[in-house]
């Protein structure tokens, strides 16, 4: 068995990431999902969160938004709506944009309500991978 996975993340633009790596945390929609090589097969929806995997002993992380994940024992494929680097994200924008999210909140009616939770999580994970 090898001791590394082939990681490939694409979103609709581009493919932002392909690379070899030791082990995968994927944001499930069920909760996180952490990969390492030899892992069954399996096929995953994807939430709003944080990506992180580890090349060269390195964590590596970024933002990304719904999609699925194709796991397989020596390859992650992700198909993300969203994916950003830190590199990509503006931290002050995303808090500017949590902030409005959570003034949204305050006068939201039900049926704005899961959108607004979406923006609000989503600018969350920004700042976090920001960080």
């Amino acid at each position: 068995m090898s001791d590394s996975l082939r990681l490939e993340i694409v979103t609709p633009r581009r493919l932002l990431v392909q690379a070899d790596v030791a082990e995968v945390r994927l944001p499930g929609v069920l909760g996180e999902l952490g990969v390492l090589p030899g892992h069954t097969p399996l096929l995953t929806a994807l939430d709003v969160g944080r990506l992180s995997y580890t090349e060269g002993g390195r964590e590596k992380k970024l933002a990304v938004a719904n999609g699925f994940a194709e796991v397989l024992p020596d390859r992650v494929t992700v198909l993300a709506k969203l994916a950003e680097t830190p590199e990509e994200i503006d931290a002050a924008q995303a808090g500017a944009d949590r902030d409005a999210a959570v003034e949204s909140m305050k006068t939201a009616t039900a049926e704005d309500l899961e959108t607004i939770t979406g923006e609000l999580k989503l600018a969350e994970t920004r700042i976090d991978v920001t960080h």
